[in-house]
């Protein structure tokens, strides 16, 4: 049960001022996910970083968001949602300026780490400021809006950035939060009423997993350590030995604790009743590792191998996010009407090809010729593929479970781009300060997107085999 002190209406000022701040805050943190990618070859010339640095720039920020963002919502939940979303915002608000200010690799990794922390606090309550704040009737237009604009800031980011990095400076894709976090505090404050879960105790209780959070995030430190170190200690190396070895026991002691925590826990082993569920997730692990790998090798190379500048190589991608602000509702539609297993099958299939299409990309690669078709099919295949997806997911699990379920998932695509950026450099041999070598660069790069290609195969047989329609997911 929530209590809210208000019901905003959609028409009116609040109203306005509250999708204001969620809105906001969700673009920042989405836009840190994705833009970083753009700039690592700026940044890692001017700080002397090395692939391992470039791999820990983007996964310092990954793990963190993926491994707290479920702890952050039940915060929200129990001491009260917008206290904990403006946290949030002044907390990523400080850590963005501390990687403006970066002066080594280090540190700008130290406060990656710290920008997703205030991103796991924040992506869960933008939604659910909104959800707990706006009159039932004008929820669902809220939540549209609130998703359609997220769509423009996902589509401007690419030039945004990369119009910042070639006019300013790589430093100003984090200090450009900083005006972002002062505007969500300012609304937040002026019109989000506070909210929180009135069955949830103020202090200790069970929902409150923190055990569960710090163990997945042993899990997924270990093996990316273990991973993106491996090529520059060595596979054998104690210290690669220790972290692969650390990050197994806590993946064995996460299981553990939540099977004995049961529906309290951060992953409630109810969700895990049903088949559908964990194949779903599965799938989207190996979807948004493809995403990952093909956004982090293709950012570079496009600078590095081919050429270009940052901002013509932001936009190289702008097609993927123009195709599904265009055409998810319509891919949403289709599943509906016919299931999700032929779309989560055909999608990841062509999206395959467009990533073997862009393989041939080398220097003097034009954009129309050589990016544009395999961008375009990359992009149709991932449409086909996002909203029956996140409607499956939904549909696969009891209602009380939907939330966490939400939760649950998007933690599985953070988990899926930050495994392939942590995986893919070592299996094509990309270190050191290879990806300022142009040749080096080109031929890793064609072997990632092909290991990409794989996982999206991989997603489809998946799919055709073990996907079927959810008993929440009625035909129209």
């Amino acid at each position: 049960m929530t209590a809210s002190a208000h019901a905003l209406r959609f028409s009116t000022g609040a109203g306005r001022g509250a999708l204001l701040a969620a809105t906001l805050a969700s673009g920042m943190v989405f836009l840190d996910s994705t833009v970083v990618n753009v700039a690592l070859p700026r940044l890692g010339a001017e700080l002397d970083a090395t692939v391992a640095g470039l791999q820990w720039t983007v996964n310092g920020y990954a793990l963190v968001l993926a491994a707290f963002v479920l702890l952050g919502g039940a915060l929200g939940d129990r001491l009260g949602r917008r206290r904990v979303f403006l946290v949030g915002a002044v907390w990523f608000g400080v850590a963005s300026v501390a990687c403006g200010l970066a002066q080594d690799s280090g540190t700008l990794v130290a406060a990656r780490f710290l920008q997703g922390a205030g991103g796991a606090l924040l992506t869960p309550g933008s939604l659910a400021v909104l959800q707990a704040s706006f009159h039932p009737d004008d929820r669902g237009r809220a939540i549209g809006a609130w998703s359609g604009l997220s769509g423009v800031s996902a589509a401007l980011g690419p030039f945004l950035g990369g119009w910042l990095i070639d006019t300013l400076s790589w430093r100003w894709i984090f200090f450009i939060n900083v005006p972002n976090a002062v505007a969500v505090v300012f609304a937040g404050l002026r019109w989000v009423p506070e909210s929180r879960d009135s069955d949830a105790p103020r202090t200790g209780g069970e929902r409150f997993d923190v055990a569960g959070a710090v163990l997945g995030a042993l899990a997924l430190a270990g093996v990316a350590y273990a991973l993106i170190e491996a090529p520059v200690r060595g596979p054998a190396a104690t210290p690669v030995l220790v972290a692969a070895l650390v990050g197994l026991l806590a993946a064995v002691a996460f299981v553990l604790l939540e099977r004995r925590r049961g529906d309290a826990a951060m992953l409630p082993v109810g969700l895990l009743s049903g088949r559908l569920f964990p194949v779903l997730n599965v799938f989207t692990v190996l979807v948004y590792a493809a995403l990952g790998g093909f956004t982090f090798f293709l950012a570079v190379h496009l600078q590095n191998a081919v050429g270009w500048s940052a901002l013509r190589a932001g936009l190289a991608s702008m097609p993927v996010t123009v195709l599904l602000l265009v055409g998810s509702a319509r891919a949403g539609a289709l599943a509906a009407r016919i299931g999700p297993r032929l779309p989560l099958t055909v999608g990841p299939v062509v999206a395959a090809a467009g990533l073997l299409l862009l393989r041939r990309v080398g220097a003097g690669a034009s954009y129309g010729a050589d990016v544009l078709p395999g961008v375009l099919l990359f992009g149709a295949g991932l449409t086909l593929v996002v909203a029956p997806l996140t409607a499956s997911v939904l549909a696969a699990v009891p209602d009380r479970f939907v939330g966490v379920a939400s939760g649950v998932n998007n933690a599985a695509s953070r988990v899926g781009g930050l495994l392939a950026v942590a995986a893919l450099p070592l299996l094509v041999s990309l270190s050191g300060t290879g990806y300022a070598q142009p040749a080096e660069l080109t031929a890793a790069y064609r072997q990632a997107l092909a290991w990409c290609a794989g996982l999206l195969l991989a997603g489809a047989v998946l799919a055709a085999l073990l996907v079927r329609r959810p008993s929440g997911q009625s035909q129209s």
